[in-house]
């Protein structure tokens, strides 16, 4: 390991102790006040580790998990939602966990940006006021979003943002990036566990990513884009890449 891993190293070392060996089983008395394990980090080569069936890359700063076609047509609120969530209005539908999705940003060092998120209000509610987030962590925040899939033998590669279509304009939605926002606790909770919220089109506030460009708060206007989007059921990677070689935030 080289000094890139930054804080990588001791992250996944810790995480991955619980490979080594397995505990002993619990008696039923220590079951009933046992706090939740945590996900183990698996290597799988040089620079590559794998959470669950989220697999990201330490020197790229990539991260790769599966889905399926959920829908090719109707109105989209969602990019990608868990099988158990929203699908009535997601492309894309997996099985990962929430978590082991965050996590993996958290250890590569994207630092989540608020700026979609609204402030909260003196009532308990919220405002109509986003949080002034500072230019670096906007950038550093910034995703870009692949999709991959078989074709027969050929395997192909495109933007997501190529599968989703402005019903208005009837254009593909614009290149861009999307934004790492993190999510948040309900109740103790991590939100897109209980949400299944991951990738949102339009703003939620339990994804862990959003779309930061024009009608992001329209819920009516997008869809699947029409012959470009592979059948129902079909396998799918979705790609996650720093957005124009955006830099991770230096530790302080």
């Amino acid at each position: 390991m080289t000094a890139r891993l930054f804080i990588l190293v001791p992250a996944i070392a810790t995480l991955a102790l619980a490979q080594e060996a397995p505990p002993p089983a619990p008696s039923p008395e220590a079951e009933k006040t046992a706090e939740p394990v945590k996900p183990s980090v698996k290597k799988l080569d040089g620079t590559r580790y794998q959470i669950g069936e989220v697999i990201f890359d330490e020197k790229t700063r990539e991260i790769r998990f599966p889905t399926v076609v959920n829908m090719t047509e109707g109105l989209l609120e969602f990019l990608v939602v868990h099988k158990n969530g929203k699908i009535h209005e997601a492309l894309l539908a997996t099985e990962i966990s929430p978590t082991h999705l965050n996590l993996a940003f958290t250890l590569l060092r994207y630092p989540p940006s608020r700026e979609l998120y609204p402030l909260p209000n003196g009532t308990g509610g919220l405002s109509g006021e986003l949080p002034v987030v500072p230019p670096e962590i906007k950038a550093a925040a910034r995703v870009a979003i692949d999709v991959e899939w078989k074709e027969g033998e050929k395997v192909r590669r495109v933007p997501v943002n190529e599968w989703i279509q402005h019903e208005v304009k009837t254009t593909s939605m614009p290149a861009g990036p999307w934004v790492y926002g993190g999510s948040d606790f309900n109740n103790g909770k991590y939100a897109p566990e209980t949400s299944g919220d991951i990738v949102s089109i339009f703003m939620s506030m339990a994804s862990i990513l959003n779309y930061p460009g024009t009608d992001y708060d329209n819920d009516d206007v997008w869809a699947p884009f029409p012959k470009r989007v592979p059948a129902a059921g079909t396998a799918v990677t979705v790609i996650i890449t720093p957005y124009q070689n955006a830099k991770p935030i230096p530790k302080p």
